[in-house]
């Protein structure tokens, strides 16, 4: 008997032909689609995140500094008349046309202490330098730069500070201090008992304390 090779018939090669590349086809789809799956994935995920990072970002309350507090500045108290070179009152003629005030205004005159006299001495040099009043701050630092005057302060409950310049006699100094605000105090005010006034050149100081 002789053996011979057996040939499929053509109907079936293009069969097994065709199941191969339906085979091939279906997995490289398969394999695509995958692949764009994770790429628009990642895609979309990567913008989701952009997304949220930008939201984040405008909600996210920024730092601010922190508001400053700041002090209304003391009310500055000065005489518009420019001071004369000489005068001839002094602080002696200015304390009795004070406390003669005082008594016309019905409260009692104001007694001499030596330790505010030596307040208003030191006070009425500094501004005699200075050529103008200060504001009051020289008397406000005055334990401050001279420590050795703090048991003055510390002496008496309140010591105040009345400033005045330019006055051509001692009864225009006092009117001075009448009609502002806050020095009439020096005036109309009984609570204060003690006090030494120094005055020259029209420059004027009167410490009181009670």
């Amino acid at each position: 008997m002789k053996l011979g090779r057996t040939y499929l018939p053509i109907r079936e090669i293009f069969k097994k032909i065709s199941v191969v590349f339906i085979t091939v086809f279906a997995v490289t789809s398969l394999a695509e689609a995958y692949i764009l799956g994770v790429a628009q994935g990642y895609i979309l995920g990567q913008n989701e995140t952009e997304t949220k990072l930008a939201f984040l970002r405008q909600i996210t309350p920024t730092e601010t500094p922190k508001p400053t507090v700041s002090l209304a500045p003391t009310p500055r108290f000065t005489s518009k008349v420019t001071p004369v070179k000489s005068a001839s009152w002094g602080g002696p003629e200015l304390w009795e046309a004070v406390n003669k005030r005082r008594s016309e205004f019905g409260v009692n005159p104001l007694s001499s202490r030596s330790e505010l006299c030596t307040v208003a001495s030191i006070r009425l040099n500094e501004l005699l330098e200075l050529g103008k009043l200060d504001n009051h701050e020289g008397f406000t630092n005055m334990t401050t730069r001279r420590p050795d005057l703090k048991w003055i302060f510390d002496k008496y409950s309140i010591i105040a500070e009345f400033l005045a310049m330019g006055g051509m006699t001692a009864q225009e100094t006092v009117s001075m201090w009448e009609n502002t605000l806050g020095h009439r105090k020096l005036l109309d005010g009984g609570e204060y008992v003690w006090g030494c006034i120094y005055a020259q050149n029209t420059f004027a100081v009167a410490i009181t304390a009670y």
